[in-house]
């Protein structure tokens, strides 16, 4: 498998950046290749043609919409972290859901 882009966005980009680090670090265990980058919602224009899934975090519920539409637009899977691993920063969980996007 080829390495996989996966852009995860938040607001600031803070807590995106943590949990981007902690799927990286789960990806590498299970030897996964994968380049998760984290950036503020405004940047999605400047990465979505080089992205295989996109991601956002749950305080970003209001623009599901929205990223649902650019995501088809751009044929990249779009899903929002749940609240649970988004606040545990759980990179396992979100590893799941990340290869589980990749596989539809």
């Amino acid at each position: 498998m080829n390495t996989k882009n996966v852009l995860i966005i938040c607001g600031g980009g803070a807590s995106s950046g943590f949990l981007a680090q902690k799927i990286k670090k789960a990806a590498k265990e299970k030897g996964i290749l994968l380049n998760v980058k984290a950036r503020s919602e405004a940047e999605i224009g400047d990465y979505i043609d080089n992205i295989d899934v996109l991601l956002f975090g749950p305080h970003l519920k209001y623009m599901e919409e929205d990223l649902t539409k650019i995501g088809k637009e751009h044929g990249v899977p779009v899903a929002m972290i749940d609240q649970t691993t988004y606040g545990s920063l759980d990179g396992d969980k979100a590893l799941e859901m990340i290869l589980s996007l990749l596989k539809n």
